[in-house]
């Protein structure tokens, strides 16, 4: 029996990389699509295939984003795209040829179901969802409703069958903060650094971000301090925080600015790979891309610069 197994067979990092999908190699690329065009085919769908995206003959896009990124991230590699392309199409078409979850389901089950979930603003439709409110620079929340096999993003027009959309999403926010806590990771090293991790399967994991004091509360038993906390929300499935309250905010920065850029690439329901600090509600960037696109810098405000400031100069040991 062999104790150790190689991974799966993929192209070196130096093949040609696809436009698209950076994480594709150009073959592995087209290997990929052939695989969703057959899955769309199966079911009776014959596609278009675009860099990012499918179109059928009745002008529906299907994104694939997502399942480019869960393929990639497949551990069984090339051989399972096959299988997992099958079943996300199979899922898709049985959401958009089935009956709107808004037609038969009972409004107190809609209810039960509404979660408020934040998402990049990359490709937001800002026709379709002119109610997205803004979380931070780059960042928004949408009212979903959580299905079996899906999550149904709620459109204005969806919402106005629904009711008033602040009650709706105060709704929304009680479901959220009553989700169970499925994992808790603690990270730190020798220098001082330190952050949580929450992570789950749950699609409104790093949505918690909503209700921090809470999470706080639930995962910690401590309460935060008028300093507020770091917080990184790399994709969908995680959420990252650490609670101010020393000079251990400057290592764990660092280090949460790291594990936000590398959470974030290549992953399906990806978010942003930035760093923010939470205080009092209000979300504030902290990391952002260097002006020649090559990796991330730290860049504070004057509040913050202040926060630090005292914090580190209530450390320092007194002169004499």
């Amino acid at each position: 029996m062999r104790l150790f197994r190689r991974g799966p067979r993929r192209d070196p990092r130096d093949a040609p990389r696809d436009r698209a999908f950076s994480f594709f190699s150009v073959d592995e690329a087209a290997y990929f699509r052939a695989r969703v065009r057959e899955a769309f085919a199966e079911r009776g769908l014959e596609v278009t295939l675009y860099e990012s995206a499918v179109v059928d003959n009745a002008g529906r896009q299907f994104g694939l984003g997502n399942l480019a990124a869960v393929c990639h991230n497949d551990r069984r590699g090339p051989r399972a795209w096959g299988e997992l392309a099958r079943r996300h199409a199979a899922m898709v078409l049985r959401t958009v040829d089935g009956p709107s979850a808004l037609d038969t389901l009972p409004p107190a089950q809609i209810r039960a179901q509404l979660y408020p979930r934040v998402i990049s603003g990359e490709g937001l439709d800002a026709e379709n969802f002119g109610y997205a409110r803004s979380v931070a620079p780059g960042l928004y929340e949408l009212l979903a409703l959580d299905l079996p096999e899906s999550v149904m993003m709620l459109t204005d027009e969806a919402l106005s069958r629904l009711g008033e959309t602040d009650r709706l999403r105060e709704r929304a926010m009680d479901n959220l903060r009553e989700l169970p806590i499925e994992g808790r990771e603690t990270v730190r090293d020798d220098n001082g650094m330190r952050f949580e991790v929450v992570v789950g399967d749950s699609f409104y994991t790093a949505s918690r971000v909503l209700a921090l004091e809470s999470l706080i509360r639930q995962t910690t038993g401590q309460q935060l301090t008028a300093d507020g906390a770091l917080v990184a929300m790399p994709f969908r499935h995680q959420l990252a925080f650490h609670v101010i309250r020393d000079a251990s905010v400057l290592p764990s920065l660092t280090g949460m600015t790291m594990f936000a850029a590398s959470g974030y690439e290549d992953t399906p329901g990806a978010i942003s790979p930035y760093v923010y600090w939470w205080r009092g509600g209000t979300i504030t960037q902290l990391s952002e891309k260097e002006e020649d696109g090559d990796g991330l810098r730290v860049v504070v405000d004057e509040d913050f610069q202040e926060v630090l400031e005292r914090l580190v100069a209530r450390q320092e040991p007194p002169e004499g």
